[in-house]
């Protein structure tokens, strides 16, 4: 899965719109399974990445999301993406 996450990364580079869109789609990947285990901290990260870069989209799902994670949850996905952020 680390292939696929840095895939999409180097392609999140080209630009604007796209970019947020790509975030968004790695999160709602993780979110419900597609292709991968269900893992709510990853899916937060992105669509927080992804709502960050500008997609209202990502916004709303985030919002839904975090509804369903628990404080200690969201704490973590709200790290992983501020350090992916940091280094990106």
């Amino acid at each position: 899965m680390a292939r696929f996450e840095m895939l999409h990364s180097e392609m999140a580079t080209m630009g604007g719109e796209a970019r947020a869109e790509t975030f968004c789609d790695m999160g709602l990947m993780y979110a419900t399974g597609r292709g991968c285990d269900i893992d709510l901290i990853a899916a937060h990260k992105w669509l927080n990445i992804a709502a960050i870069r500008g997609s209202d989209r990502a916004a709303e799902l985030r919002a839904d999301l975090a509804h369903t994670m628990t404080k200690m949850q969201l704490a973590q996905a709200l790290r992983e993406a501020r350090e992916w952020m940091t280094k990106h």
